[in-house]
């Protein structure tokens, strides 16, 4: 009967916390929901707008590194420090400018003859969904033509892979994506951190910097990873100019929704994991 009395008083004390906990993830996650949508103002529309800055028949690319502003040494923010290599590696890293209109940086670029325009936000991660969706609507940029460079704990340092579209698997930044663009087809190159070890918590683990080990390991990463990219945005280009490459967008919940040719069939949820 004690260990009966005692089991009851322990779930008792615990449930109070535990509805409280939940309460508070939940709030947090509708306001940043709302915040997303009170700073993006109109939902966003995957349509060639006629102002776009690049006037091309071909289609166009959207690469954004997510992150913190102001925090870009930190491991959280290893998606700007890739999109800097990437920049650095088409010998552009010079021509970064603010565009208030997407609430972000950017580099309109050519890679193997597709106009790409690269993006850092300068909001929070929270919401860098808000200056992804601009900056789509923007340059008319389809939401199966974004990829999302961003830190990814579940994977080690030194590991990184493409994930075509799916959900955001507690990542902030990419949910954030998620809700501006009311979908999950994007592309991620996801880049691994690793999960703290000892009693570090993750929030100060990704909110704090690289090691020195972690830095000789952080360079071959980048470069692996503007690899990857480049790799992949050439593949895209190359699908893109065969006859016989399917005209559909990657798998998602958005993309699903709006398949109505029964034609149509889904592009291959493939991985170039290294894992």
């Amino acid at each position: 009967m004690n260990l009966i009395d005692a089991w009851s008083r322990f779930r008792r004390f615990v449930s109070p916390l535990i509805n409280e906990f939940l309460t508070f993830v939940t709030m947090r996650r509708l306001l940043t929901r709302v915040l997303n949508r009170v700073l993006l103002n109109e939902s966003f529309s995957p349509v060639m707008v006629p102002e776009a800055e690049i006037h091309s028949h071909g289609r166009r690319k959207l690469v954004v590194g997510l992150g913190n502003p102001g925090m870009e040494g930190t491991r959280h923010s290893v998606g700007m420090a890739v999109l800097g290599a990437l920049a650095a590696r088409l010998d552009v890293a010079d021509r970064w400018r603010g565009d208030k209109q997407v609430s972000g940086e950017v580099i309109v670029s050519e890679i193997e003859h597709t106009h790409v325009v690269l993006l850092r936000p300068r909001l929070l991660m929270n919401i860098n969904g808000v200056s992804v969706a601009k900056a789509a609507g923007k340059y008319g940029i389809r939401p199966e033509d974004i990829l999302l460079v961003h830190d990814e704990l579940d994977k080690p340092l030194g590991k990184v892979n493409i994930k075509h579209g799916g959900s955001a698997r507690g990542h902030n930044g990419v949910r954030s994506c998620v809700d501006c663009l009311q979908t999950d087809v994007m592309q991620r190159l996801r880049v691994g951190i690793g999960r703290p070890t000892g009693k570090t918590s993750v929030e100060r683990h990704v909110l704090g910097r690289f090691s020195s080990e972690e830095r000789k390991v952080l360079e071959s990463v980048l470069v692996q990873s503007v690899d990857l990219l480049l790799s992949q945005l050439s593949q895209q280009e190359s699908k893109q100019d065969s006859p016989s490459s399917p005209s559909s967008p990657a798998g998602g919940r958005g993309a699903a929704q709006k398949r109505t040719e029964p034609r149509a069939s889904p592009a291959e949820d493939s991985s170039a994991a290294r894992s």
